[in-house]
C-alpha cells in the first residue's frame, strides 16, 4: 500500500527535537527524507532520540558556506516539496537560503522554520530554557490556587479550610517549579509544524503555491499551556472554574500492595470502596462512573470532598495488585491504567500488534523498539523506512543527484491565493466528547474550516467550563437528540453537506447509531471520516480512556515522576500533549485524506489515538525487544533535571535558573563559575546577579518565571501574531486563550468566533436545510433539538431529559 506521501522530497536541515520530530512523521507515511548535516556535525548527536526521529533519511553532508556545496543544495531545493529548517534568527539570511531566496526557483516550496522564541528573538532556544521563561515550569502540577484564579493574582480559597498532604499530590515533595523529562516546548512545536504543513500540502493542492510554515518552541509551549492559560473578567462565573488545573487537589494516583502506581482520572469512589470490599476484587458495571451518584464533580468545591476520600481510596486500593485494579477497572467500565516505565511500553504486545511500537534493527544498538506509525489512513497505512543512517552516508549519492538537476531557473510565481485559511470552503461536523475529539476540530476551525458542533441538549454543563472552552472556539452549535427521529435525520441531512465527519465516541456507539463509516460511506463515497480512540486498535480499544491513561501506558508519567528512584510520585502534566497532542494527529490526518481526495475523488477513514500522541511524547527513548533499557539519563530524584549541566538551581532570593550547558564549552564555562558545589554557589547568591554572570560567562541560562502568564495577555507582539487572541464570551466577559500556534504566510489561519453556546446555530443551521420555522419549532416542541436563544413561541420545557 502506497503512502499518502509518497513522491514528496523532503530536506530536513533541523536538529534538536522539533524539527527532526516533523521531517520523521512525513517519512512515516512514504515523503523520501534527505537529512543535510554540516561538517562540524550535529550539536545533539549521541542524543538517543536521534536513532528515533532520523530513522528513514538519507544522510548527506554540505558545507553551505562553499560555493559549490551551496549551488548543489539550491539544486536540491528546486526539486524539493518540504525544506525544515531550525536555525538561530538571522542565520538562513547569512547563508542565502531564506524562504524569499528559494521560493524564486521553487514556488511550490513549503519552507517550514522553527525557531526558539519566534523569527526576531536571537535567545538561544533550547528546550527547557524555554519551559522556563515562559512559566511553562510552573505549570506542571499548577498552583494551589488553580490555574484561573493564579492567572487573576486571586488567593486559594480553600487555603484555610482545608489540610492537604503533600503524599497526595503530585511532584517533588519541594517548593518551585518542576523540571520535567518530556520535551514539551519541542513536543508542541512539533505538533504544531507538523499540522501546518498538513494544511499547507492540502492548500497547495488547490493553488499550485507552497508557502512558509513558521512555528517556535515559545508556540510549543502555549500549545502545551492552553488549557492553564486562560484569563477572563468574570472567572467565578457559576460553572466556569474547576479544580482539576490545581496543584492541591489529588489526582486519582494510587499506591497499589505490589508498590505499583495506577491512575484512576477522575477518581471514582464508589467504585473503589465497593470492588474492593472482600478478599478479592469484585467488578462489575453498575459500578461504572456513569453509575456512581457520588461521583466527584468538578467544581472548586469539590477538593472539600477529595481530601475526604483520599486517604479511604488509598487505603482501598492498597489491598490489592496494580494488574488486579487494571483488570477491574476494564470490567467495570472505569478509566484506570498503570504508570508504568518506557521500557514496559515499548514491549508491550497489544501495542506492538497495533504498529504504533515497532522494532527497527539499528546499526550501532541492534533491535530496538521504538514508537511507530502514529496515524494511519484508509489507504496510507504507513512504513517506517529504515534505521538511522551514519552521518554522510548518502553524501556522494546526493551530490551526484544534485549535479544530474537542470540548472536553476526562475519560475513565475502563482497567484497569490485569497489569503483565506487553508481549510475554507471545507465543512467539518464534529461529534466528539471532552477535549480530544472537539480540539482536532478546533484546529481545522483555526484553519478556515466551517465546523458544525454536535451536542446534546444537555452539554451546557460541560460548556461552559474553561476546560471544554479551550477546544471549541470558531464552531457553530448543532443541539440535537439523537433518540428522537427527527433529531437523528436532521443530524444525517447536516452529514450530507460535510467533507469531514471526526469523533472520538467509542466506536460501537456510533454503529448503533447509523454513524459509522461503514454506513455513511455507503451514500457519501467523498466523506473523510476521522475516529480517535483512547487506546491503540486491539483488546483496550473500546474501553473508556483519556490523555491520563494515555500518560500512564506510554511512560509519561513514571518518566516524568522520576519513578526509577525511591520516593518518586507519578506526574500528570497540566500541560501534556495527550488529549491535544492527538488532536494535532487528528487534523494532520483529514489534511493528509483532503490532499488525496482532490487527486482522487475519494473519501477515507482516518484513525489516531491518544495513546499514539503520547507515545510520540516518549519517543526520546528506545527498548531492547526484551524490555531491558538503553542507557539514557534519568531525572534528578528532585525533579530539578538531568545531572549538573541540565537542571534547575535555586539561588539566595528565592528564583529558579535553569541551565542548559549543552556543549563542551558551555561546561567547562559554567564549572569555572559555580565550581564544585553548584548548587551551594547558586543558593548563596542571587538571581540577577548569576544571571548577569551567567551571560557573560555564554553559559546558556534562563530564570524560571513564576510570573510569566500572569503577563502573556499583555504582550502586544503576542496579540499581533495572533499568538493569543480575546473574545467577549455571554458567561465570563473577556476571555483570553492561546490562539495560533504556527503561520502560514499565504493561507493564514483565522481565530472566528468566542467558544460556542450549546445550540446557538442550530436555528440556522436547519433553516440552511431547508426547515421551514414551524418544523423547527415543533422540533424544539418535542425536544429533538434545542436551541439558543429558544425561538418565539417555544413551550418552556422541564428538565424533558429526566436529569
Amino acid at each position: 500500500m502506497s503512502g499518502v506521501l509518497d513522491g514528496l522530497k523532503v530536506l530536513d536541515l533541523s536538529w534538536g527535537v522539533a524539527g527532526p520530530m516533523t521531517a520523521m512523521l512525513l517519512g512515516d507515511h512514504g515523503a523520501d527524507i534527505t537529512r543535510i548535516e554540516r561538517p562540524q556535525g550535529d550539536p545533539f548527536d549521541g542524543m538517543l532520540g536521534y536513532k528515533v526521529w532520523h530513522r528513514g533519511k538519507k544522510n548527506a553532508v554540505f558545507d553551505l558556506k562553499d560555493p559549490s556545496d551551496l549551488s548543489l543544495f539550491k539544486k536540491l531545493v528546486a526539486d524539493a516539496d518540504i525544506l525544515i529548517e531550525s536555525m538561530s534568527p538571522g542565520k538562513t539570511a547569512d547563508l542565502a537560503i531564506e524562504y524569499e531566496d528559494l521560493v524564486k526557483f521553487n514556488p511550490r516550496l513549503i519552507y517550514v522554520s522553527i525557531t526558539g522564541y519566534g523569527e526576531h528573538d536571537d535567545r538561544k532556544g533550547y528546550d527547557a530554557l524555554v519551559a522556563a521563561s515562559s512559566g511553562l515550569q510552573w505549570e506542571q502540577r499548577g498552583w494551589p490556587e488553580g490555574a484561573l484564579y493564579h492567572m487573576a493574582g486571586r488567593e486559594d480559597p480553600f487555603a484555610e479550610a482545608v489540610e492537604i498532604d503533600p503524599d497526595w499530590v503530585q511532584g517533588a515533595n519541594r517548593d518551585g517549579p518542576l523540571h520535567t523529562a518530556s520535551k514539551w516546548p519541542s513536543l508542541g512545536a512539533f505538533f504544531s509544524a507538523s499540522a501546518g504543513i498538513a494544511a499547507a500540502l492540502y492548500a497547495r493542492e488547490k493553488t499550485g503555491r507552497g508557502q512558509k510554515v513558521s512555528t517556535s518552541l515559545m508556540q510549543g509551549a502555549l500549545a502545551c499551556g492552553s488549557g492553564v492559560w486562560q484569563r477572563a473578567d468574570e472567572i467565578d462565573s457559576p460553572g466556569f472554574n474547576t479544580w482539576i488545573m490545581g496543584a492541591s487537589s489529588p489526582k486519582g494516583h494510587f499506591k497499589c500492595a505490589d508498590g505499583n502506581w495506577i491512575h484512576n482520572w477522575v477518581p471514582n469512589p464508589r467504585f473503589i470502596l465497593e470492588a474492593s470490599k472482600g478478599d478479592a476484587i469484585n467488578a462489575t458495571p453498575d459500578l461504572s462512573v456513569q453509575n456512581d451518584p457520588d461521583r466527584f464533580g468538578i467544581g472548586p468545591e469539590e477538593l472539600l470532598v477529595m481530601a475526604h476520600y483520599q486517604p479511604i481510596l488509598a487505603d482501598a486500593i492498597s489491598k490489592f495488585s496494580a494488574a488486579e485494579w487494571v483488570e477491574a477497572g476494564a470490567k467495570g467500565n472505569v478509566t484506570m491504567q498503570p504508570c508504568r516505565s518506557i521500557e514496559d511500553s515499548l514491549t508491550d504486545p497489544l501495542l506492538l500488534d497495533d504498529g504504533c511500537v515497532a522494532t527497527v534493527d539499528d546499526p550501532d544498538l541492534g533491535p530496538i523498539n521504538q514508537v511507530g506509525i502514529t496515524y494511519k489512513l484508509e489507504r496510507s497505512q504507513g512504513r517506517i523506512q529504515g534505521p538511522i543512517r551514519a552521518s554522510g552516508a548518502d553524501t556522494e549519492t546526493v551530490k551526484a543527484y544534485a549535479e544530474s538537476l537542470p540548472d536553476l531557473t526562475a519560475h513565475k510565481v502563482p497567484a497569490k491565493p485569497t489569503g483565506k485559511g487553508p481549510l475554507d470552503g471545507i465543512r467539518v461536523l464534529d461529534l466528539g466528547l471532552a477535549i480530544a475529539g472537539p480540539f482536532g476540530c478546533q484546529l481545522l476551525a483555526d484553519m478556515g474550516a466551517d465546523v458544525i458542533k454536535m451536542n446534546t441538549l444537555w452539554d451546557s454543563y460541560w460548556h461552559k467550563t474553561h476546560i471544554a472552552a479551550m477546544a471549541n472556539r470558531s464552531k457553530r452549535s448543532f443541539a440535537v437528540m439523537l433518540k428522537h427521529p427527527k433529531g437523528l435525520e436532521a443530524l444525517k441531512k447536516i452529514i450530507a453537506t460535510c467533507d469531514v465527519v471526526q469523533h472520538n465516541m467509542r466506536y460501537p456507539a456510533t454503529t448503533r447509531l447509523g454513524l459509522d463509516y461503514d454506513s455513511l460511506k455507503k451514500d457519501h463515497p467523498r466523506l473523510i471520516y476521522c475516529h480517535s480512540r483512547g487506546f491503540e486498535d486491539g483488546p483496550r480499544k473500546n474501553l473508556p480512556g483519556n490523555d491520563q491513561t494515555g500518560a500512564c501506558l506510554s511512560g509519561i508519567q513514571h518518566e516524568d515522576g522520576a519513578l526509577y528512584h525511591e520516593g518518586g510520585h507519578p506526574v500528570w502534566a497540566l500541560t501534556s500533549l495527550g488529549d491535544t497532542g492527538n488532536g494535532f494527529l487528528t487534523a494532520v490526518g483529514i489534511c493528509n485524506a483532503l490532499m488525496e481526495r482532490e487527486r482522487t475523488g475519494k473519501g477515507q477513514f482516518v484513525d489516531t489515538s491518544i495513546v499514539n500522541a503520547c507515545l510520540l511524547n516518549t519517543s526520546y527513548a528506545v527498548a531492547k525487544p526484551d524490555g531491558s533499557r538503553v542507557d539514557r539519563p534519568f531525572l534528578n530524584p528532585d525533579q530539578t533535571g538531568y545531572g549538573d549541566y541540565y537542571r534547575l538551581y535555586k539561588t539566595a532570593d528565592g528564583q529558579w535558573i535553569q541551565i542548559a550547558a549543552i556543549t563542551e564549552a558551555h561546561r567547562k564555562a559554567f564549572d569555572a563559575l559555580a565550581g564544585t558545589d553548584k548548587i551551594g554557589a547558586f543558593a548563596g547568591r542571587g538571581s540577577q546577579e548569576l544571571m548577569s554572570d551567567l551571560i557573560k560567562s555564554g553559559v546558556p541560562a534562563a530564570i524560571s518565571d513564576a510570573e510569566a502568564s500572569r503577563r502573556l495577555y499583555d504582550n502586544e507582539a503576542y496579540r499581533e501574531r495572533q499568538w493569543t487572541v480575546s473574545y467577549q464570551d455571554r458567561y465570563v466577559g473577556n476571555l483570553e486563550q492561546i490562539g495560533l500556534t504556527y503561520e502560514l504566510s499565504d493561507t493564514p489561519g483565522v481565530i472566528q468566533s468566542a467558544p460556542l453556546i450549546v445550540g446557538d446555530s442550530t436555528k440556522s443551521i436547519l433553516e440552511e436545510l431547508g426547515y421551514s420555522e414551524a418544523e423547527i419549532l415543533e422540533m424544539a416542541n418535542t425536544t429533538a433539538i434545542l436551541c439558543d436563544p429558544p425561538l418565539p413561541g417555544q413551550k418552556e420545557l422541564q428538565n424533558p431529559w429526566g436529569l
